[in-house]
Parts: C-alpha cells; sequence; structure tokens
C-alpha cells in the first residue's frame, strides 16, 4: 500500500466531508437572508447581528465556517466578515446564479435516504411527489435564473424560424414544467403567444397557477396536470421540455406524445444536462454532481413510472438522439450548449 496516496485520497474525503457539512449552513444563509444581509457591507458578527436579527454566537460559528470555504472574505485587523463583488452575485444576487438553490435541493433529496437505500435492494422507484418539498421548491430557484440567462436571449434564437414565430403569435406546450417559471417566461417574453404548461406533480401545478396570476398571465398561460404522455392539445408550434425527459420512466411514449401534438411544421426544444456519449468523459465535477442527483432523483422517479425506464441525467445525446428518431423525428441537431445543459432541436 502506497501510503502516500492514502493520505491523498484521505484530503479528498476530508475535503468533500467539509462539503457536505457545509451544505446546512449555506441554506441556512438562504433561509434567513445572511448572504443578502452581508452583502450590505463588511461586519463584525456583533455588528452582523444587529443587521440581521439574529443570535450573535450562532452568526460567529457560521461566518467562520463560511470564510473557512472560501464562501466569505475575512479581514483580520478589523475582525469584520465581507462578500465580494463575485461571492455576492452567485450567493445574493436576485439575478444571479442563485447557488444556494442548489444546496436547498440536495438537503432535500438526502432526507429521502432511507428509501433510496431500501430501493437499491428491491429494484422499486421513488417518486418526484414523494420527495421533500425543497426538492420542488429548489429546483425552481435554481434552475430559473439559467432560464432567464438563456432560454429567451440564447435558446429560442439557436432555433431555426422559432423567435418569428413566437413574437407573432404561437401555440407552446411546456411539458414538465414544474413551477412554471419556463412557461412564465415564456408568455412575458411574446405577448401574442399562448403557453400551455404540464407536470404530473398537483402541487407544482398549483403554485405554477398561483403564480401565473400574479404575473397579470391569467388567459395567455394555462397550467394542467398531466404525464408527459397524456398532456393535451395539438397542433403545437413549439412543445419544450426542460431538464426533465431524463426524469421520466417512459420517456419513449414522451417523446411520441409531443410528435403527434406537434403541428407539421413544429418544433421540440429539449434541453437536457450537459453529457458525453462516453462513460469516462463524464468523470467531472459536473458528471459527479448529476450522477449523484440522478440516483437520488432521476432514476428513482424513473423506475416509479410505468415504462420502469429512465435515461438518468447522464444518458449523453447518442441516446437521446436514438430515442427521437424512434419516436418518428426525422431532423435532430444539438442547437446549444453550456457548461450545464445540451439544447437540442428536434423536427418531425
Amino acid at each position: 500500500m502506497n501510503h502516500d496516496k492514502v493520505t491523498a485520497f484521505m484530503g479528498r474525503i476530508v475535503s468533500d466531508l467539509a462539503a457536505t457539512d457545509a451544505a446546512g449552513s449555506v441554506v441556512i444563509g438562504q433561509r434567513l437572508g445572511l448572504y443578502r444581509a452581508l452583502a450590505e457591507g463588511p461586519a463584525t458578527p456583533e455588528r452582523f447581528a444587529e443587521r440581521t436579527g439574529c443570535h450573535p454566537r450562532y452568526l460567529t460559528e457560521w461566518l467562520r465556517g463560511q470564510a473557512a470555504g472560501g464562501y466569505v472574505d475575512y479581514e483580520p485587523q478589523t475582525g469584520q466578515f465581507m462578500l465580494s463583488e463575485e461571492q455576492a452575485y452567485c450567493l445574493a444576487d436576485p439575478n444571479g446564479p442563485n447557488a444556494p438553490a442548489a444546496f436547498l435541493i440536495s438537503l432535500g433529496m438526502l432526507r429521502a435516504e432511507p428509501r433510496v437505500t431500501e430501493a437499491f435492494r428491491t429494484g422499486a422507484g421513488l417518486g418526484w411527489h414523494e420527495h421533500d418539498q425543497d426538492v420542488f421548491v429548489g429546483c425552481d430557484a435554481f434552475f430559473r435564473p439559467g432560464y432567464v440567462a438563456e432560454l429567451i436571449p440564447s435558446w429560442i434564437p439557436a432555433l431555426e424560424g422559432v423567435e418569428a414565430k413566437l413574437a407573432a403569435g404561437a401555440r407552446v406546450a411546456d411539458v414538465g414544467c414544474g413551477l412554471g417559471s419556463s412557461s412564465i417566461l415564456l408568455a412575458e417574453a411574446y405577448p401574442r403567444t399562448t403557453v400551455t404548461g404540464s407536470d404530473y406533480h398537483t402541487e407544482s401545478i398549483t403554485l405554477a397557477r398561483e403564480r401565473a396570476a400574479e404575473a397579470g398571465l391569467a388567459g395567455r398561460v394555462e397550467f394542467e396536470v398531466a404525464t408527459a404522455q397524456t398532456f393535451s392539445g395539438a397542433g403545437y408550434d413549439l412543445v419544450t421540455t426542460l431538464d426533465c425527459l431524463h426524469d421520466m420512466g417512459d420517456p419513449l411514449g414522451a417523446a411520441r406524445q409531443v410528435r403527434q401534438a406537434l403541428a407539421a411544421d413544429g418544433t421540440w426544444l429539449l434541453v437536457e444536462p450537459y453529457a458525453c456519449d462516453k462513460l469516462e468523459d463524464n468523470f467531472t465535477p459536473v458528471g459527479r454532481l448529476y450522477y449523484s442527483a440522478s440516483t437520488f432523483l432521476c432514476v428513482p422517479n424513473g423506475l416509479s413510472q410505468p415504462g420502469g425506464y429512465a435515461l438518468g441525467a447522464q444518458a449523453g445525446e447518442s441516446a437521446v438522439r436514438e430515442l427521437a428518431e424512434q419516436a418518428g423525428f426525422t431532423r435532430f441537431r444539438r442547437a446549444a450548449q453550456t457548461p450545464f445543459n445540451l439544447v437540442y432541436e428536434i423536427r418531425p
């Protein structure tokens, strides 16, 4: 045994363990608005307590741990903690990446560990609706900034002729819409277009309807409780499935439903997690993140549904292309990509 390699490996374990334990502190920072408060300016723990109304002893430990992880900065001469511009953008800016929401998802999904462990033994599934609410709320909060940054400015323009149709007035089906953020963004960007969002999760659809009403979009955005294999309507100019096909127990059935719901010249915008076709090319920090989430969320959900099949979060382009071809689509291309997503344009 090479003891230097043992030491190096244990160093990796300690780093991972520290990051795992720190997830709770990040979520506390989000729930209590601590990052937003610290973005207002440097503060000692005592001053920070006055600013936030929280107990100074808890804040002292929280601030020290955040500084140890590089999430906040510390000035020894003054004893003050602070956020850099970049840290504030990622942790506190409502228009930023909202990174704490990702930790909210993680904590939410880990609450299902006993049931997922048992599922390893039995092969049973665990439905999306069976998870803690933090998973649903966290996913919406984390994915929405990405959709704000990419969906309207980048992904829609990357599709042939779609932006002009939406501007003139089109019909859109947003399948697997969750809490409706993507549906609302599309309706807000294209006032002449109507959007129908669908999701099998009743609680998510209830929240989506509330948000659409608050945005004043009643009549142009509608929501229904339906699976990807049973959503209603036909003749759609655009069908979107954003970060959800890989979660489904019957993705081929979903693709076939999209195919028959599209107009003859319609487009399917399919957005999936970034993944390479070669397994070893996914051995990256992003790949590791997606495999972990897939183990707790995507695969169990797929196995809980009719069909009992799950692509998983790292299926890769070849698997998605093959599925589209089996569903009867004849045109398939990668229209765009980000470090986290692959964006496909699929046509009849």
